[in-house]
């Protein structure tokens, strides 16, 4: 992948720049990539014929028909496919029937555009009287934005133009309705970082100015909200003006999305507010209203965030899409910054938070990410709500999205600027950034070894920097004739001397198994330990422990023995833990054994917990 989600122009004000060319070629993300490109992209099509999706498409090119589905916003799930299967093309250039329903779905969006390059199915099949009147709600604005990222994947991937075309007339609409139209706000936050990525894919600046005009816009009452006030402005993230805000709230995926877009705003303008507001609102949200597998939003009601150490675990909400906003978001931070705790987020969120909302199978999905399971559950009354995985959705915003980012992924693991590389995340595979290139080779997160190899380096001092996890508390690392690590970076490793093609940095990370306990401030998990290993947040699933002993009946002592063992035939290949536990109020040992969240829910649906209450 030479090109990926972000592009900065030469212009940014950023510390980092993206990996000039990154490939993953073996290993855990590697085989996570391979199941969504040969099972979840391949499906992705019919589903969305079965969903009544790309009906909807045809309705509107013919101009009569029905509108198939609950919600105004499907044109988007189809939209997100488009990109996932565009991203995929940059490492399978030659699959020819990907590139034939890439080419179908173009087509068909093309011919349901309006004269006027207006494209929206719902507004243009059922309330064509309504374009733009329903700005709460419409998502017309959300929908674009994902047709404008769709787009700009292919282009970056194939050079192809014809959905940027699509995608650019339905701009010049935008731009013509909203440029003066001090009510233009979006619901959903989307098309801000969307119109930036566009102005850095075409360099016409009126999309910067828009996309800027778009947050300015927000939290001065504006917007029209005219249905279910009971939410709150803060739902809409417009209740505030954005560079007052102190907190995340309301809809998590919106806020994140939004904050996405203002990270990239400051990247291309240097607004030194912008910056700093992105800054205090991450920390808050990492201090206060973040899982501990990195997911956000506890509450059902809204898709929202709640207060302040407001994180009950069977209740939580954690959103899939939420959690791949907070990736984008926190990578955009880490590109601006060159800082490494956004980074240490986005592998928590990574391989937990994320990747537990799509099945081994690749084809089951979770919407809710909860971390807690009571035996005695009996599900939501919806699919989309429900704590066990489901072939798609009738709100099917997080299957797509998925796909997009694990196609999109080798994107967010390797920086560069003009002093050297910078290792984020740890994937074998080959790296290009910082006038250099990589080569890595790891087993992580299983093991703790990462050898980097240096394929090519100026001839000059340049500088090697690798993430040691902020969860790390001892490692080592060797390289031939290797002077002590330079400066005194949080988070980093650097070493800074002539490499040689051929040297090799090895890296080790302690990767035992340790008790967390929670914040005190979090009441609904007070009292409670959790297991993690390295950056894997592990859970007890009924399915594996002991026989006779209720699940919720299960304890764990305090400096209990842990012990670690691999599985190659449990799912798929997991390390797991295993700790002398009791059962509540009796003397006898109970040997508890966890396994990696982002694995539950893979066998037969029963109990599961992450905090397990402390014996």
């Amino acid at each position: 992948m030479r090109s990926g989600p972000i592009r900065l122009t030469d212009r940014a004000h950023t510390a980092l720049r993206p990996a000039t060319a990154a490939r993953i070629t073996d290993g855990f993300w590697a085989t996570r990539r391979r199941t969504n490109s040969e099972v979840s992209i391949p499906r992705g099509p019919a589903q969305l014929e079965r969903a009544g999706n790309l009906a909807n498409l045809r309705a509107a090119a013919a101009g009569s028909g029905e509108f198939a589905g609950d919600f105004p916003f499907q044109d988007s799930d189809v939209h997100k496919w488009l990109e996932a299967a565009s991203w995929q093309l940059a490492e399978e250039p030659g699959d020819g029937q990907l590139m034939a329903h890439i080419e179908e779905l173009t087509a068909l969006l093309a011919s349901a555009q309006d004269p006027d390059g207006y494209l929206q199915t719902y507004y243009q099949v059922v309330r064509p009287d309504r374009r733009w009147q329903e700005l709460g709600w419409g998502h017309e604005l959300y929908c674009a934005g994902h047709l404008i990222q769709a787009a700009i994947a292919l282009h970056r991937t194939t050079g192809n133009r014809q959905l940027l075309d699509v995608a650019e007339r339905f701009a010049v609409h935008i731009h013509e309705v909203f440029a003066q139209r001090a009510d233009g706000v979006c619901g959903h936050p989307e098309i801000e970082t969307a119109l930036v990525e566009l102005y850095r894919e075409t360099g016409e600046r009126r999309w910067l100015e828009l996309a800027a005009a778009f947050v300015d816009r927000r939290g001065h009452g504006a917007l029209n909200v005219d249905l279910n006030p009971h939410l709150g402005r803060a739902y809409w993230q417009d209740h505030t003006p954005v560079r007052e805000a102190t907190s995340v709230a309301g809809h998590a995926v919106r806020q994140l999305y939004l904050l996405a877009g203002v990270a990239d705003l400051a990247a291309e303008t240097g607004a030194p507010e912008l910056r700093a507001t992105a800054e205090r609102l991450w920390d808050h949200m990492v201090a206060t209203k973040t899982y501990l597998t990195g997911g956000v939003g506890a509450r059902h009601e809204g898709e929202a965030f709640g207060e302040p150490y407001e994180l009950p675990p069977d209740r939580a909400y954690a959103e899939t899409c939420a959690a791949i906003a907070s990736i984008q978001w926190s990578w955009r931070m880490a590109l601006l910054t060159g800082e490494a705790k956004y980074s240490d987020l986005i592998e928590r969120t990574l391989y937990n938070g994320f990747l537990s909302g799509v099945g081994l199978d690749g084809d089951s999905w979770l919407y809710v990410n909860p971390l807690q399971v009571r035996e005695e559950y009996e599900g939501a009354n919806e699919a989309d709500k429900a704590a066990r995985r489901t072939p798609w959705f009738r709100c099917a915003c997080c299957p797509p999205n998925v796909m997009r980012l694990l196609a999109s992924l080798p994107h967010y693991l390797v920086s560069g600027d003009g002093q050297g590389l910078q290792l984020h995340q740890y994937a074998t595979g080959v790296y290009e950034a910082g006038g250099g290139r990589v080569r890595v080779a790891t087993q992580y997160p299983w093991d703790g070894r990462i050898e980097i190899t240096v394929e090519e380096a100026p001839e000059r001092d340049w500088t090697l920097s690798v993430r040691i996890p902020s969860w790390c508390t001892g490692f080592t690392a060797t390289a031939p004739n290797s002077d002590a690590p330079t400066g005194d970076d949080p988070g980093w490793l650097r070493l800074r001397r002539r490499w040689t093609p051929g040297d090799t940095l090895t890296v080790n990370l302690d990767l035992s198994p340790r008790l967390t306990g929670p914040d005190p401030r979090v009441d609904a998990v007070r009292g409670c330990l959790a297991i993690e290993r390295g950056p894997l947040v592990h859970c007890l699933e009924g399915v594996d422990q002991e026989p006779g002993v209720p699940f919720d009946e299960l304890t764990l002592p305090d400096g209990a023995e842990l012990s670690v063992r691999h599985e190659p035939g449990l799912l798929g290949g997991v390390s797991v833990v295993t700790a002398a536990g009791r059962r509540r109020g009796a003397e006898a040992v109970v040997r508890l054994t966890a396994v990696p969240y982002h694995a539950w829910a893979n066998r037969r649906p029963g109990a599961m917990r992450v905090w397990v209450p402390r014996e």
